[in-house]
């Protein structure tokens, strides 16, 4: 099937279009961007334009960062094309379940993906907790955002998230392995004085067998990230690391699963399978507990950041 990525920045070049490329679904027939292209293929600055020019194009990927997403998305569904949403999959709840209504409508298929989710060790983690007693789970997700977000000031910006842009992927991989559900109780974000967004969080959840779930996020680590959910239980302790690449159990390290194709190329063949099978894929779960993190966090004013 042909598709079009919309958005052609960092996100994009490292993963999207490497997996569209590697993919027996999919065949990559246009870009939409203010900058970036790809080699080979039609570029356009105007998601109209591209549409208008390219009927056969069924699926679009948008890359972009949340905050324009929605209008980009909208206009795609209303032409009457299949969207994948890349991580978050917008700025608020509304707009994702406005998008949801009228995918609905459109009877065109809508994909929030959340590429931790598709990490290759986070079907086996699930697996393993599901008949597990658990008494503690806590996440350390800690990396650089000068590193990973380089002079990106949009992520700074209202809608942009800061550190829950890395925190969500650790909240979708949460949502993912638990079997039951939890909610958060309290958050403590701390934001630089110059900006909107928060730089660093702590955040507590109620889990409803009474077992102590927490997560740490920072963004100023000065180190090699930290991906991690260590969640002990009455059986062992199960460690998740480096994003869901790694699992171990008790210390002993679990085998990855045979034909595990990675996070992107996961997130594609599951678009595939969605438009031939129809429907509507968008959990909003992991956006919720950024939401509650919003509503219920103290917030503390901590020093400046400057790239």
């Amino acid at each position: 099937m042909d598709i079009a990525l919309v958005g052609i920045g960092k996100i994009a070049v490292d993963q999207h279009v490497p997996a569209i490329a590697d993919s027996p679904d999919w065949t990559l027939a246009a870009t939409v961007s203010r900058r970036g292209t790809v080699d080979g293929v039609a570029a356009y600055t105007d998601l109209g334009a591209m549409l208008d020019a390219h009927p056969e194009v069924r699926v679009v990927s948008l890359c972009l960062p949340p905050v324009p997403r929605f209008d980009y998305a909208r206009q795609a569904i209303a032409a009457g094309r299949h969207v994948m949403l890349e991580k978050p999959p917008g700025a608020t709840l509304a707009e994702c379940h406005a998008l949801a209504a009228l995918a609905a409508e459109q009877r065109v298929c809508l994909f929030a993906t959340w590429h931790s989710r598709a990490a290759d060790m986070v079907p086996a983690a699930k697996a393993w907790l599901a008949d597990k007693t658990l008494r503690r789970l806590q996440i350390t997700w800690k990396e650089n955002v000068r590193q990973w977000h380089p002079g990106q000031d949009w992520v700074f910006e209202p809608g942009g998230l800061g550190v829950f842009d890395p925190g969500v992927n650790a909240l979708s991989i949460l949502t993912e392995i638990l079997p039951v559900p939890v909610h958060l109780t309290r958050a403590r974000l701390m934001f630089p004085e110059n900006r909107h967004t928060p730089i660093a969080a702590s955040c507590t959840f109620h889990h409803p067998g009474g077992a102590e779930v927490g997560m740490e996020l920072d963004w100023l680590e000065p180190g090699a990230p930290a991906w991690r959910i260590e969640a002990e239980t009455e059986e062992g302790t199960m460690v998740l690391d480096k994003g869901g690449a790694e699992m171990t159990v008790n210390g002993t390290p679990v085998a990855r699963p045979e034909g595990a194709l990675g996070e992107y190329p996961t997130l594609y063949a599951q678009m595939a399978r969605l438009v031939k099978t129809g429907g509507t894929d968008m959990d909003l779960s992991p956006l919720r507990h950024v939401a509650d993190a919003f509503l219920l966090g103290e917030r503390i004013r901590v020093e400046g950041f400057e790239w």
